[in-house]
């Protein structure tokens, strides 16, 4: 697939494949070779290889059951062309979790740009929606339906790389193994009794990542908190912005200490719910927040949230739900951009100065 400069394919220059990536490449010599004969195009289009045109779910006639496999075993080869994706075109490393698992114990993982921990400058964090999808994917439908482009977090990891430094892709739903496949992985003896079992309760939660708020919670705990920088901001769509508040809850001064600011998408947090009302926590998010909702208003313009008390809040600029990260895309990075400036400045006005007075009062003081 080569790369053709043009109009059209300028927003999507990071399908440039010249590390010969390509989705058809995973289903090329798999069971599912005539049934899922598709790849994403220079537009970053999900088209069939012949006819062109875009999925199709129904393939089998009268048989919801084997289409919806078909549609899962899609979903699981876009998660590893995104992984792919994430890893060789974004350059980002890819970081198994819990830190202390055994050899053989099954493992969740996220993504981070090289240098983030280390670096002082600015980190984005994204936290996506609850859902089948994985890291790197705002949603998986969006993808099928959309592409590429409006689908997966990269035209964000693009930005974030390029005006803040740092960014770190959250795994949230990356939450189970299947049973059965661990013990075909692990070469176990299947009897009568252990399929029994294995037919009884498939799926097993992955240690310190068996929900998206421990998931958060883990790689906070473990790597954000510990990053060299002072200055971290979160982009939370849907289900990602109720886990950030919990994130928020559960460890209160070092996020409102280290985060500068969030930008919600269509978030499902509920402040009251969640916080008990603590002035604290309802006075910092209204200071450092805001959300961007599905809305008939063009972007930006404000819209009034009667069911919940909440940040400033205005219109993503589309009244598709799947559409909504892609659609304030830049709007939030200006968004984030300044109040990263603001953050910054007042941090280096209102820094003591130092002098021998005060140096010699610390001393006295330890």
């Amino acid at each position: 697939m080569k790369y053709v400069e043009g109009k059209e394919n300028k927003k999507l220059k990071w399908l440039k494949t010249e590390h010969e990536l390509s989705l058809w490449k995973l289903v090329e010599g798999s069971e599912y070779q005539e049934q899922l004969k598709y790849d994403f195009n220079m537009k970053g289009e999900l088209r069939h290889l012949d006819t062109n045109e875009s999925f199709v779910f129904n393939y089998y006639k009268n048989s919801h059951e084997k289409n919806h496999e078909r549609y899962q075993v899609l979903g699981h080869l876009i998660s590893q062309y995104v992984y792919e994706l994430l890893e060789k075109v974004c350059t980002l490393q890819k970081v198994y979790i819990p830190t202390d698992a055994t050899e053989d114990e099954p493992r969740s993982f996220f993504f981070i740009s090289e240098k983030a921990l280390t670096s002082s400058s600015s980190i984005i964090v994204l936290l996506q929606d609850r859902g089948v999808f994985h890291a790197g994917q705002w949603g998986q439908k969006t993808i099928i339906r959309e592409g590429l482009n409006h689908g997966t977090q990269i035209p964000f990891i693009k930005m974030a790389l390029q005006s803040h430094g740092g960014v770190i892709v959250l795994n949230p739903n990356d939450n189970l193994v299947d049973l059965k496949m661990e013990r075909e992985r692990q070469s176990f003896s299947a009897g009568e009794e252990s399929l029994t079992s294995t037919q009884s309760c498939q799926w097993i939660p992955k240690r310190c990542s068996s929900s998206p708020e421990e998931h958060t919670m883990y790689v906070w705990d473990h790597f954000i908190s510990k990053s060299a920088t002072k200055h971290v901001a979160f982009i939370a769509h849907g289900y990602g912005g109720l886990v950030f508040v919990d994130l928020l809850v559960q460890r209160k001064w070092e996020v409102m200490n280290k985060v500068y600011s969030v930008a919600f998408i269509d978030s499902l947090h509920n402040i009251q719910h969640q916080t008990g009302s603590d002035p604290q926590i309802e006075e910092w998010i209204l200071k450092h927040c805001r959300e961007w909702v599905s809305n008939s208003k063009p972007l930006d313009k404000a819209v009034e949230s009667l069911l919940k008390v909440n940040c400033p809040t205005v219109s993503a600029g589309t009244e598709k739900y799947g559409l909504a990260p892609s659609s304030c895309l830049h709007a939030v990075f200006k968004y984030l951009k300044s109040t990263l400036k603001a953050k910054t400045t007042t941090a280096f006005t209102r820094s003591p100065i130092a002098t021998r007075g005060s140096t010699s009062k610390k001393r006295d003081n330890k």
